[in-house]
């Protein structure tokens, strides 16, 4: 069998970016996927449900394909793992809640019966041909994340995934860093840490810190219905709200889809514990005083259609918010999400309630690592080289430079970007060359129908509107008949623009005349042609817009 000299790095998504995560690890013959996440769509986007990565070089090498090993439940790091069972059907390692989460997500695509969902514990070591993968228990805004240490011939990769150092978490079960350390003096060949908030000094509060801002806000709040919003995946947190709700002798309602799954996977696996008598159906919430009711909600990022948005915009089928309300925010905006939750915040003022958000109070604490808990993870794991992941490009420069102040050689890092092939061994890491790489858009059932132009063409339609010209022409007398219909959305409103309406009218039976009479057997394309160019022209002199023109014309 020939020597394995050398392993390859083959980030996909999480670089460059927030979200779709998801990095190929080349070893030999055997191919393994640490995540398969997806990314939520921009302003850019309009209309995009999700993207997720190009998963292309996966597919062509589905021989080689081995397994997916997941670090926790977080849809930026599950979420796309249906799209890539549609194509290949490979085990996925993962711990106990994580894989509930991934099973009930596989459910809604009709493939949890085919799956292959492995479950490990923290400390279990998965063996493959040429590699094997150990768990390590961290601390993360969702219970069961690990970090990965994946042992290969050429030495020790360790991918921290999403982490914090929480001295003190809930659930009592702080991040491994003895074995962290062990690594580091056993020798680890390549670091990946997660860059999010490399810009944050310091270290991120603990998830006790916000138990005890959500107890003081209770108990000032003994005359109002209590509304909190939350990421659904933060089991903690839930059931923190939870037992302060039967702390204060209050029933607790959940309200958004998302919101009760979670709740529910957390419940059958034993990671969540909710006294009796203490839920009650999101039906039956105005069936007792306001001031004995929570409402855990999803919504926290200002989703259009979600619980809070409905509830903000008066939408609701049940909550309807009032002056009695106090509504919490218990989340920071996801980068490119401010301006949602701005705005569903202003509604809810609107509305009457009382707001609380983070800014004005302890109610959220971020689940990923500041400055000085990324020094430590250094300093224990003490890595040959360095590759900074998840985060935008400002995000992985200063985490280079935080790398380069801790002694770590400037040829020792590589700041990489999706479809780069980083390659690494015991005394040298260099990127060699590229696959295909990029983002696929998920449109309703469409899975990369979606492109550039299509998303120009929405764009444009948002920005200038469209004008439509049907026009029907004689076959004979090569004359249209009667006159042409001109369609506008979304650029005037035609009856208060008659002269406009007019002019294009006369355009378009002039063009027409004209490429009838050239004799050429496709002078209807040429007129199509043509009339887009003369009405775009007049229409940009008129208005200074540029709405998209479409003309329409039949021969009879």
């Amino acid at each position: 069998m020939k020597k394995i000299d050398k392993v390859r790095v083959i980030p996909l998504g999480g670089l460059n970016e927030i979200g779709k995560n998801l990095t190929l690890i080349e070893c030999g013959k055997d191919i393994i996927a640490v995540d398969c996440g997806l990314a939520f769509p921009d302003e850019e986007m309009p209309g995009v449900d999700y993207v997720i990565p190009d998963m292309q070089y996966i597919v062509k090498n589905k021989d080689r394909f081995r397994a997916i090993f997941i670090t926790h439940g977080h849809e930026d790091h599950i979420g796309a793992i249906p799209y890539l069972l549609r194509d290949i059907n490979v085990p996925i390692y993962g711990t106990r809640l994580t894989l509930g989460i991934i099973q009930n997500k596989l459910r809604e695509f009709r493939l949890d019966k085919e799956a292959d969902l492995v479950e490990v514990r923290a400390g279990q070591t998965v063996d493959l041909d040429t590699l094997s993968v150990e768990f390590i228990h961290v601390n993360h805004s969702i219970a069961d994340a690990s970090a990965l240490a994946i042992h290969t011939p050429c030495g020790t990769i360790l991918h921290m995934g999403d982490f914090k150092i929480d001295v003190t978490p809930v659930d009592g079960e702080m991040i491994d860093l003895t074995r962290i350390g062990e690594l580091g003096k056993e020798g680890v060949m390549l670091l990946m840490m997660e860059s999010t908030n490399v810009e944050r000094p310091g270290f991120a509060m603990s998830e006790l810190k916000v138990r005890d801002s959500l107890r003081n806000i209770f108990s000032r709040a003994s005359s109002q219905r209590i509304i909190i919003a939350t990421f659904a995946s933060n089991v903690h947190r839930v059931q923190t709200i939870i037992d302060l709700a039967a702390d204060f002798n209050r029933k607790v309602a959940v309200s958004g889809r998302s919101m009760v799954t979670v709740i529910e996977v957390a419940r059958q696996l034993g990671y969540m514990s909710i006294p009796d008598h203490v839920l009650i159906d999101i039906e039956d919430v105005n069936n007792y005083p306001p001031e004995k009711v929570v409402i855990i909600t999803t919504g926290s990022q200002g989703e259009p259609m979600s619980a809070l948005y409905r509830m903000a915009y008066s939408d609701h089928k049940v909550v309807e918010i009032n002056n009695r309300d106090l509504v919490i925010i218990s989340a920071t905006a996801i980068p490119g999400n401010e301006k949602l939750v701005n705005r569903v915040v202003n509604e809810l003022f609107r509305s009457g309630a009382e707001v609380v958000y983070e800014s004005l109070a302890e109610v959220h604490v971020s689940g990923h690592a500041c400055q000085e808990e990324l020094k430590l993870i250094f300093g224990l794991a003490r890595p040959k080289f360095f590759i900074p992941v998840h985060g935008e490009y400002r995000h992985l420069k200063r985490h280079e430079s935080l790398a380069l102040s801790l002694g770590i050689p400037q040829e020792n890092i590589i700041v990489a970007d999706i479809g780069n092939i980083v390659e690494v061994c015991s005394d040298d890491i260099r990127t060699v060359g590229t696959v295909p790489a990029g983002r696929v858009l998920v449109d309703g059932l469409g899975v990369g129908d979606v492109g550039n132009v299509v998303l120009r063409d929405r764009k444009h339609l948002s920005q200038d509107g469209l004008i439509m010209i049907v026009a029907v022409v004689d076959e004979y007398t090569q004359t249209v008949m009667p006159e042409p219909e001109v369609i506008s959305r979304g650029f005037v409103y035609a009856k208060e623009n008659e002269n406009i309406v007019e002019k294009i009218k006369d355009i378009t039976v002039k063009v027409i005349g004209r490429c009838a009479s050239d004799g050429y057997d496709e002078w209807a394309f040429n007129a199509k042609a043509r009339l887009k160019d003369e009405v775009s022209k007049y229409v940009s002199e008129q208005t200074k817009r540029k709405p998209m023109i479409i003309p329409v014309i039949k021969v009879i």
